[in-house]
């Protein structure tokens, strides 16, 4: 099956062209968002970070601005430091260019401050977008696609219509060569070893349990016990009673596939086709960012109760099984799966209505989310700060 998207430099395909405006620290990120209001076409990504990290932390948070940078959805690229960061923006920029798109850095302290930087930030970046605004689509297969898999605002209805229908949707990418991206990693606590047996090796299998005891221990370490925050109240109000119940409900969004890998936060998936799994927290906004700094273009997002997240560089497709949410919620909410529930549509049917808004969104379709302006962002975060 062909779609239209635009093919970037390394071969990959990207569904938008944005051109991202990425700041290397907080520090610059006011800086950035001032660039972006007067770039049409570009977008910010205003992150709290960038400094006085170390050791994993550190690496985290470079990785995941560089694999944001990467991200096929992303055509172009303008770095924006301070000059006293941690992370540095040359090197965040020399290696974003290595996918062969336009990259620029500037930093603040070189520009003689924010009116210089904004002056200069601005004149770079109208030129790359008007380059992209040029880039014609082309036809690639639906099997370049990495989806993203997302639940928030959980409820019973989730685990019993909306996942399974993303889980069938997911399966139906996957027969046809994509890549789908299992999250966060509390909500698999309790059904982790149901997705053990599915992993292709031992060794992916022991990795997966390692990230769901890494995830409780740190927990532990903490003083804390994870059943304080998950369920989430709104979790627990809507009808789920335990973690377990709610990770063998959102473990549907996975379908049937064999897990090929275990990510890291943003770490970018692998050459091999199929399922893998990302070491990301609960946090919708963060987990999502990690998975777009892997490299998916597109995301499913089941939610029970209700949200109105998007994404700053890739379409949100939203999906509730409560058709009560989706009446309450319908400028928000893009696919009622509660007609599995009042209707009897089966879980088949829904997740080919999912694939086919798959297909609609990636060929230019705008989701609820991206007309409404929702570009929320976040960068999950594993240490203090010194």
């Amino acid at each position: 099956m062909k779609i239209k998207g635009y093919k970037r430099e390394n071969g990959a395909y990207g569904i938008r062209n944005h051109l991202a405006i990425i700041p290397a620290s907080i520090c610059a990120s006011e800086t950035a968002m001032k660039i972006s209001y007067l770039v049409p076409g570009s977008v910010a990504l205003p992150h709290q970070h960038g400094c006085c990290q170390v050791g994993e932390d550190y690496k985290q948070t470079l990785r995941t601005l560089i694999g944001l940078g990467k991200n096929p959805n992303v055509g172009g690229v303008l770095v924006i430091g301070l000059g006293c960061e941690q992370i540095k923006p040359n090197e965040v920029a020399e290696e974003i260019s290595k996918t062969g798109k336009p990259v620029e850095a500037i930093v603040i302290q070189e520009c003689g401050g924010t009116l210089g930087a904004i002056q200069q930030g601005t004149r770079l970046a109208s030129a790359m977008s008007q380059a992209l605004s040029q880039q014609e689509k082309v036809e690639f297969d639906v099997g370049e696609l990495v989806l993203a898999l997302e639940c928030g605002g959980s409820d019973p209805t989730s685990g019993i219509a909306s996942n399974p229908a993303v889980g069938a949707a997911s399966d139906l990418l996957i027969e046809r060569g994509g890549i789908s991206i299992l999250s966060e990693t509390t909500e698999l606590i309790g059904a982790e070893h149901l997705l053990a047996k599915r992993c292709v090796s031992d060794e992916v299998a022991n990795r997966l349990i390692e990230i769901v005891n890494q995830t409780e221990n740190r927990a532990i370490e903490m003083g804390e016990d994870l059943r304080g925050s998950q369920p989430t109240p709104g979790n627990i109000e809507g009808g789920l009673s335990t973690i377990e119940e709610k990770s063998l409900g959102c473990i549907y969004k996975a379908g049937k596939a064999p897990v090929q890998e275990i990510l890291d936060y943003g770490e970018l998936v692998g050459k091999n086709k199929g399922l893998y799994i990302m070491d990301t927290p609960g946090e919708d906004i963060d987990s999502i960012t990690g998975m777009l700094a892997g490299g998916a273009q597109i995301v499913l997002f089941t939610t029970g109760r209700g949200t109105p997240t998007g994404s700053p560089i890739a379409p949100v497709i939203k999906i509730t099984g409560n058709g009560e949410t989706y009446r309450k919620m319908i400028d928000n909410i893009d696919i009622n799966a509660g007609k599995i529930i009042e209707e009897g549509v089966s879980i088949q049917e829904l997740g080919q209505e999912i694939f086919d808004e798959i297909v609609k969104v990636s060929n230019g379709k705008l989701t609820k989310a991206e007309i409404l302006g929702h570009k929320e962002f976040g960068i999950f975060r594993i240490g203090y700060t010194f």
